[in-house]
């Protein structure tokens, strides 16, 4: 069944408005009629199985049949730090981590950093961005969209990560830091019984970090953790780390 994220303000108590690019491709892609349901939410507290009522040049209006649980979203909020990577690749971090299940997503410019930012073109990236994580946690029948944050530097993120309740650097050269137990020691820590934990996980340019930058995370309180024996292309790396996560605190079948 097709999902909608719309904005708070075209929630009501019971009717649901449909407006813009959405009610666009009901009307146009998905051809739909009067009669056919479809599940909308604000992406905050409020989902529901939606009868359509009317559909209109610009809008749709939909009648509230059930209000459904907000219970999809993983037990744990995992920020996604990419190092902004060459080409489309950002666009294909953002869309497979939402399907995942990535809360957040935090691009940034580090020291090997290929891609030079655009000012001009920041705004229009970043919106693209979103689109893309709306677009795709619907597809995955998300009940929050990620937010994505415009790019800042190598200084701000460290300053963002100490906000969280764990940090970790993916560094191909860690050899004593593996994932699994930095993750099961945060999880057994005095607050973590019944606690949403915030975790960042920070990935690298095709270049990896460098050794100044790693030093800088350690000092910030970044744990530097390794993904595995083999070397991960930076597109890859969220994807795997965020699965992993995901897996030990049972949201993909682990325990």
């Amino acid at each position: 069944m097709q999902r909608y994220f719309i904005p708070a303000e075209q929630f009501f108590e019971d009717y649901v408005l449909i407006a813009g690019d959405d009610a666009h491709h009901l009307a146009r892609v998905m051809r739909a009629e009067e009669g056919d349901r479809v599940i909308v939410s604000d992406g905050l507290a409020r989902e529901a199985l939606v009868e359509i009522r009317e559909i209109a040049k610009d809008r749709v209006r939909a009648e509230i049949v059930e209000r459904l649980p907000m219970d999809r979203e993983p037990n744990v909020e995992v920020w996604i730090a990419q190092s902004l990577p060459k080409g489309d690749k950002m666009e294909t971090v953002i869309q497979k981590a939402t399907e995942i299940g990535a809360a957040r997503f935090v691009p940034f410019v580090s020291e090997r950093t290929v891609v030079q930012l655009d000012a001009k073109k920041e705004g229009k990236r970043v919106e693209r961005w979103q689109k893309i994580a709306k677009e795709a946690a619907e597809q995955a029948h998300r009940n929050r969209v990620p937010a994505v944050d415009s790019p800042c530097d190598w200084k701000a993120l460290l300053a963002l990560a100490q906000e969280m309740d764990a940090a970790w650097i993916c560094y191909e050269k860690e050899s004593g830091s593996q994932l699994k137990p930095a993750l099961r020691k945060l999880l057994s820590g005095e607050s973590g019984e019944g606690a949403r934990k915030k975790i960042m996980l920070i990935v690298g340019p095709e270049g990896g970090f460098s050794e100044t930058e790693v030093a800088k995370a350690e000092a910030a309180g970044c744990l530097p953790v390794s993904l595995g024996k083999r070397i991960l292309r930076t597109e890859t790396a969220a994807m795997v780390g965020l699965t992993c996560i995901l897996y030990e605190t049972g949201e993909m079948g682990g325990d």
